[in-house]
């Protein structure tokens, strides 16, 4: 049996750290972050060794039996390191060190001190589990892990009972999507006979279209719940009321994007699969532009950045559903640089504004510069301009949705549109005119701005490196279009003009165009109403089930029962008055028996 290091290693050691941190923030406070960031270097240590061995790296792992008797003697645990798992290590190493180092200062004098690294420490440890995993039943682990630790980290203020909703709310609805992973893997189990990865794909080819579709489509159900896709992205903006750093780590960048990494793990399952990759492309693209549209009405700085990450996971699952999916993990890993740099820049504005509020901000970029340039990089990335790393991955997708779906592309098209609108509309709210909240907005310590410009770095960066990106996971080279490029580049710059020009004077205009929009603006800021009709689908069949409870199990189930048991005791009362101890009742009671039987006898004669 191969070496199981890695497993103990990138899964043990961090939980092992999680445990510690409180102990040790009893001793020294200004040691917990430190050592919180034990996990995330051995991430990254861990993902460069990977992308160094190369092709030679998919040979390193190993694995023991979990269940080893009965029918179920297939189920494995173990660990495997290949080019796919070394990019996403390097990205949840990445994001996770650059928040424990902003949260340094973000979380100064928090209460829950050690408590937050400790968290943090374990959410890393869930990830990498997910991310080496061999087989279905690791990554199953690593999936439910990352969704505890997302309940525990959106609840972390918990005296506050929005908090404490939203992580209840979150974690029941990626429930539902996870019921849809298991559901899928029992299939796989049942028609495979494993749930290892290497023979799962193996045999795959063999069973028939149903079953193949059928398991492909509940394994994007999954997906969908852990990535915010619809149906299911309503927890998502109600997620931003957990510290926001932990939106950088876990709502921007690894775990809503393990959806994605999820399908591009199992792909040689969708190969075979076309009609569960059209679901997929269809739930992308609608996530994409119903998303995009709602972050324009949002006013919460954070709930903007929300909904655009589910509109850009989107965009992934687009490129996913036409067979792209190593583009679909280019954007994943440009997409985590610019989005982790957005939300930690939005907790910067926070941290220094006293405010989430975007109607309460405004000239920022004077008393934040550092906070604003690395925004400003964040944004043009987010909204594809050259030659920010947003631009390349998001033609990349463009380019090959275009091939295999226009419409869908067209409908990608119109996204990016509404994207480069709300970015421009944000930034202009935010850092430019006059500041309207209250207080002296100030620039956050070197130890949140240290990490946006890292980021910064990354955002600007990372586009050039599409090539040897695709090279490592053995992607043909795509050629480059210059009529989409230009195309994109042309509606991203309409999009920014248009949306810095709407809202030229502040939050004046932008109530004028809530005004102008009117119900179109109201359904876009309530994400279109779909929490509403979930809420409301939901007390619908806790309606059905309290009256199926009344009727059918307390009336009759119920009452049968206790009805038998109430006659049962009324009649052993009534007998226990024949009981008087006077003997000359008894007697009477006997005469009069053996005359009804005398009686009965003469006349059955």
């Amino acid at each position: 049996m191969a070496s199981l290091s890695g497993l103990l290693v990138l899964s043990l050691v961090p939980a092992i750290v999680a445990a510690l941190l409180p102990l040790l923030g009893r001793v020294s406070k200004g040691l917990v972050p430190v050592v919180a960031l034990v996990g995330p270097a051995l991430s990254l240590a861990y993902g460069v060794q990977g992308i160094a061995r190369g092709h030679e790296a998919a040979d390193v792992g190993g694995s023991y039996a979990w269940f080893a008797t009965g029918p179920l003697q297939q189920l494995r645990v173990g660990w495997t390191m290949d080019n796919l798992a070394a990019i996403m290590l390097l990205v949840v190493g990445t994001v996770a060190a650059c928040v424990v180092i902003f949260s340094i200062g973000y979380m100064k004098g928090d209460p829950g001190w050690s408590r937050y690294f400790a968290l943090i420490s374990l959410f890393v440890a869930s990830m990498n589990t997910l991310v080496i995993a061999d087989g279905f039943v690791t990554l199953f682990f690593g999936w439910e892990l990352v969704g505890a630790c997302s309940y525990l980290l959106i609840g972390f203020w918990y005296e506050k009972p929005s908090a404490v909703k939203a992580a209840i709310k979150a974690f029941l609805t990626t429930r539902v999507g996870d019921v849809g992973l298991l559901l899928g893997m029992a299939i796989l189990l049942g028609a495979t006979g494993s749930l290892q990865y290497a023979e799962v794909f193996m045999r795959v080819g063999a069973l028939p279209a149903s079953v193949v579709t059928a398991a492909a489509a509940l394994v994007a159900v999954g997906a969908f719940g852990k990535s915010a896709q619809f149906p299911l992205q309503i927890w998502l903006p109600d997620a931003m009321e957990g510290p926001t750093p932990v939106s950088a780590l876990i709502h921007a960048a690894t775990m809503v994007a393990a959806g994605v990494y999820l399908i591009a793990r199992t792909w040689p399952l969708f190969e075979v699969a076309p009609a569960a990759r059209e679901f997929v492309l269809v739930i992308g693209t609608v996530s994409a532009l119903g998303a995009a549209l709602a972050a324009v009405a949002q006013r919460d700085i954070k709930k903007v950045l929300a909904y655009s990450t589910i509109s850009q996971l989107g965009f992934m699952f687009a490129a996913l559903g036409v067979g792209a999916w190593q583009v679909a993990m280019f954007h994943l890993v440009t997409h985590a640089a610019f989005k982790a740099l957005l939300f930690l820049g939005a907790g910067s504005v926070i941290h220094g504004s006293g405010t989430q509020d975007l109607r309460e901000m405004g000239g920022l970029r004077k008393a934040m510069p550092v906070t604003f340039v690395t925004w400003v990089i964040g944004s043009l990335a987010l909204a594809g301009i050259f030659p920010f790393a947003g631009f390349f991955s998001k033609d990349e997708i463009l380019t090959n949705v275009w091939h295999d779906a226009p419409i869908a592309a067209a409908a990608l098209g119109i996204t990016a549109f509404v994207t480069a609108f709300y970015v421009a509309r944000s930034t202009r709210l935010a850092f430019f005119g006059e500041f309207r909240g209250e207080g002296h907005p100030h620039e956050s310590p070197i130890s949140m701005t240290g990490p946006l410009v890292l980021l910064a770095v990354l955002a600007t960066t990372l586009g050039f490196a599409a090539e040897p990106f695709m090279e490592l996971l053995e992607a043909p080279a795509e050629e480059f279009s210059m009529v989409i490029a230009a195309t994109s580049m042309t509606v991203a710059v309409l999009g920014l003009l248009l949306g810095w020009t709407i809202v030229s004077r502040g939050a004046s205009s932008d109530e004028r165009l809530q005004s102008a929009l009117g119900p179109a603006w109201s359904a876009a800021a309530a994400g279109w109403g779909w929490n509403a009709l979930l809420v409301g689908f939901a007390g619908a069949v806790a309606t059905g089930c309290r009256v199926v409870w009344a009727f059918g199990d307390r009336l009759i189930f119920d009452g049968a029962a206790e009805g038998t048991a109430r006659l049962t005791r009324a009649v052993g009362g009534g007998l226990t008055k024949l009981q008087t101890g006077e003997t000359q009742w008894y007697v009477a009671l006997v005469v009069l028996a053996a005359a009804v039987a005398l009686a009965w006898a003469v006349r059955a004669q």
